[in-house]
């Protein structure tokens, strides 16, 4: 009985090594080592900031700090400033483990708006690879041009609620200008589109974003959003990546946790409009 104790005791600290392990890597390769992530973005680091600034409809976020709590109100008004300097709205990308504690308060205080809490869900790609039977009558198709964004547009408005505008632009520019860093695909059901997904690639990382994963509400489970995690899990191996990435909402965590994706972290995304 004590050695199956023991035996368990080691597994949940395993568990808690892997998670943390998995975070390490996560904040060196994707926030600490951040890249551009489109046409004319620039990521600088200033103080202890790294943020990204990008022409619209680039995305505009810190994307890490190191902060305490002497300077973090003085650092919060230098980002401020900053942003609305350039005439862009930005997102402060909070970790639950970003310092000071209170920084997601400050940040509130400082006129941003939170957005509801995601899990930082991570994977290998080695294990998320397995074929994965679509529900008859449904096709996997590339997106690769305007009219696949069209009908990914109308898939994420209707899945998500909101309005796919952005969405819809940053899309196109990505596909133009740099194509190798984003794959997405539609689930049509004859010629309606039902379910929708991107993946960002992250070069040099070996990390590759899940996005979207949005169905209409009638072909929910049945199968398509595991289909389309293990879609892009073969290109992501297929172009030696090591982990696939999913800040996930309530409804995708537990899903994602049943197909094996560890929750290393949880972030906020906190907005402000210029």
């Amino acid at each position: 009985m004590l050695e199956w104790a023991d035996a368990q005791h080691r597994e949940r600290t395993d568990d808690a090594v892997s998670a943390q392990e998995l975070l390490a890597e996560f904040d060196r390769r994707i926030r600490l080592e951040a890249r551009p992530d489109g046409p004319g973005a620039v990521v600088e680091r200033v103080g202890g900031v790294i943020r990204q600034t990008a022409p619209a409809p680039g995305w505009n976020a810190v994307l890490w700090s190191d902060l305490d709590e002497a300077g973090a109100d003085a650092a919060i008004a230098a980002q401020i400033a900053h942003y609305t300097a350039f005439g862009q709205d930005f997102e402060w990308k909070l970790y639950a483990h970003d310092r000071p504690a209170d920084l997601g308060a400050r940040l509130l205080a400082a006129g941003f708006t939170a957005e509801p809490q995601e899990a930082l869900m991570i994977a290998p790609v080695a294990e998320q690879q397995a074929e994965v039977a679509l529900p008859e009558g449904i096709e996997l198709r590339p997106v690769t041009g305007p009219a696949e964004v069209e009908l990914m547009a109308e898939v994420h408005r209707l899945a998500f609620g909101s309005d796919p505008a952005r969405f819809r632009e940053r899309l196109l520019e990505a596909l133009e200008k740099s194509p190798d860093t984003v794959f997405a695909v539609l689930a049509m059901a004859g010629d309606r589109p039902v379910s929708a997904a991107r993946m960002e690639l992250c070069p040099g990382t070996g990390f590759a974003g899940l996005w979207g994963g949005g169905t209409v509400t009638d072909w929910r489970g049945r199968g398509i959003y595991r289909a389309l995690i293990a879609h892009r899990a073969r290109i992501a191996a297929a172009l030696g990546y090591r982990y696939l990435q999913v800040d996930a909402s309530d409804n995708s965590r537990p899903i994602l946790a049943r197909l094996g994706f560890t929750q290393a972290g949880s972030t906020t995304p906190y907005q402000y409009q210029v």
